[in-house]
């Protein structure tokens, strides 16, 4: 099997922010993680990546959010995306410059 690209897509949510999303399904994990799915989820402030969601081969999963790097429990695509966009509400709702 392949790599799969899943998901590649630029959201637009204002003038100034944006997401990137790119997910791929893998033949065996990346090194770190215990699943076969390689991501990176990333908002954009002003020409800024606030917040970044991804799974670096050797790091495995975890958040970037607020200038701190935390590990991230992934459990599924659907729910990676939900956390995702559950910080960016919360990013917005904290900074007001969003």
């Amino acid at each position: 099997m392949k790599a799969v690209e899943l998901v590649s897509t630029r959201i637009p949510y204002s003038e100034f922010t944006f997401a990137e999303l790119v997910l791929w399904r893998l033949p065996t994990p990346v090194e770190g993680s215990l699943h076969r799915f390689k991501y990176r989820l990333a908002y954009v402030v002003r020409g800024k990546c606030v917040l970044r969601y991804d799974n670096e081969v050797g790091k495995g999963d975890h958040r970037h959010f607020g200038g701190k790097e935390r590990a991230y429990a992934f459990s599924t695509p659907e729910q990676l995306i939900a956390d995702f966009q559950k910080d960016i509400a919360r990013w917005n709702d904290e900074d007001r410059n969003s």
